[in-house]
């Protein structure tokens, strides 16, 4: 399949049935014939292999947009800190129950 033009593009054919044709324009040679060798290696055709491919990058963006960021997960563990105290009593109560390191006192 030869390349024509700049700019690959697909044409969406739907007919009276149930099942839509898609046709892929401006495709190179050289992805070609690596989808025609993956859809060999795994005893599908091209049409086949295709269809597997938009399916499983489709469910995998939809499985990934679901799933919550490093971010999400950190602040749902850390929870919230309900306290009625002003803040600086609160400073005031960790600095008061801080003690020094005494391991060190005589030095290195």
């Amino acid at each position: 399949m030869k390349k024509r033009g700049a700019i690959p593009f697909a044409i969406l054919n739907r007919t009276e049935s149930a099942m839509a044709n898609l046709q892929i324009k401006g495709m190179d040679d050289q992805l070609y014939e690596d989808l025609k060798r993956q859809a060999a290696e795994e005893n599908r055709t091209v049409t086949q292999e295709v269809v597997h491919l938009l399916r499983s990058h489709l469910a995998s963006r939809k499985t990934s947009k679901a799933a919550r960021t490093p971010a999400e997960v950190l602040l749902e563990l850390s929870g919230a800190w309900e306290d009625g105290r002003p803040a600086g009593d609160i400073v005031n109560e960790i600095l008061e129950s801080r003690r020094n390191s005494t391991r060190l006192a005589d030095g290195l």
